[in-house]
């Protein structure tokens, strides 16, 4: 069977992005020792990322519902190089974020025009299909975005890790240059302020507001999971390295490959179902992490990554085969719900693990899983 050359630039398309959004979190504890800041401080590295995402995601979509696809997707994958190398080269805390904080800026106009890319030009069966390739390349990538500055660090530091996932970014954008087609199915806005409205009228949607309320749960969780048992990991007993801590991300290669099956078991159970599922066993791989046993909380941070990217993969192919028009847009808005969840997930978990460690966090995480679960049991009609 010949390779639809448009999924492979899906696929170099999400990696592009993820490669960049998340790649501190292995690296976090040094990087806090080096700047001489605590862990609260330290996480404003990735809340600075996560807010600027939030921030532009919904005008991104409102704007390449106006120029098109490819043409915001490949200038953005450019000028995205700019910052993830000044990223590595920052002297300080304070320059550090404010690079992080325009890196984020240049994220939406990738992952979250790539989406509806998706919504227009595959048929809403296959559609779902082609977002757990997308998830799955996304997941990849922040595996590997976390995973080589880990090893790196005891060998060109951080920021060498740093400036070999902006070169690895380069090859992405090379290759969606030449493999992603122009738009086909792309039905164009007539100006920005009419593409603006079919965002206001997305707001009123129900389902939709219903799934945005999921993906901002989602990447609260994810943040507030992986970054603190981080430091959880790294202090005593455990004591364990960047390398280590760099590694422990593998899990995330786990759901990318059942991803790439969501989309079958989507229509086996029914989306409500499966994702009420993936909630259930992501508490229950949470919980396993307060036992003071490092393979079995490995073994639990597997049961949630998989579980979280397989909820994500769902809620996005919902976005994106719900919104009839101005699909750009209504994937902007959850992709800025996604990453609000995100910016308080760096924070508001950081603030418990300071004055109640990892159990504080965790209570914070299992929480949001009670509501996600409520949201979608009520809400997501089929």
């Amino acid at each position: 069977m010949r390779l639809d050359p448009r999924r492979v630039a899906v696929a170099f398309a999400a990696a592009g992005a993820f490669l960049h959004l998340y790649a501190p979190q292995a690296v976090l504890p040094q990087m806090a020792r080096e700047l001489g800041v605590g862990a609260a401080d330290a996480s404003l590295i990735i809340t600075a990322g996560t807010l600027a995402v939030a921030a532009t995601a919904p005008f991104t979509g409102a704007l390449s519902d106006v120029l098109g696809r490819k043409r915001v997707i490949v200038t953005a994958m450019l000028l995205l190089l700019i910052p993830s190398v000044m990223v590595a080269l920052a002297p300080n805390l304070t320059q550090l974020i404010a690079w992080r904080f325009v890196q984020g800026l240049l994220l939406p106009p990738i992952f979250a025009v790539t989406v509806a890319y998706i919504g227009d030009e595959w048929p809403a069966a296959e559609a779902t299909g082609v977002i757990g390739l997308y998830a799955a390349a996304s997941a990849a990538a922040g595996f590997f975005g976390r995973f080589i500055p880990g090893v790196l660090i005891d060998h060109v530091g951080w920021r060498g890790g740093f400036l070999t996932l902006a070169a690895l970014a380069a090859v992405c954008a090379g290759a969606v240059i030449v493999l992603l087609p122009r738009e086909r199915q792309f039905k164009r806005a007539s100006n920005l302020a009419a593409s603006l409205g079919q965002m206001l009228a997305h707001l009123r949607n129900p389902r939709l507001l219903a799934i945005y309320a999921v993906g901002f749960g989602v990447l609260f969780n994810f943040i507030a999971t992986f970054t603190y048992i981080s430091f959880h990991l790294a202090a005593p007993p455990f004591d364990r390295s960047a390398a280590f801590l760099g590694a422990i991300f593998v899990v995330y290669l786990v759901g990318a490959f059942f991803a790439l099956w969501s989309g079958r078991a989507i229509a086996a159970v029914g989306r409500r179902v499966f994702v009420l599922g993936a909630l259930g066993l992501w508490a229950a791989g949470l919980l396993l992490t307060l036992v003071p046993s490092v393979p079995l909380i490995v073994f639990g941070l597997l049961a949630c990554s998989t579980c979280g990217i397989l909820t994500q993969a769902s809620s996005t192919g919902f976005v994106a085969v719900t919104a009839k028009t101005g699909t750009s847009a209504a994937v902007g808005l959850y992709v800025t719900a996604f990453y609000v969840g995100g910016s308080f997930g760096g924070w508001l978990p950081g603030l418990a693990y300071e004055h109640g460690g990892w159990p504080a966090s965790l209570a914070l995480i299992v929480g949001m899983i009670a509501l996600m679960a409520l949201v979608v049991a009520t809400s997501w009609k089929r």
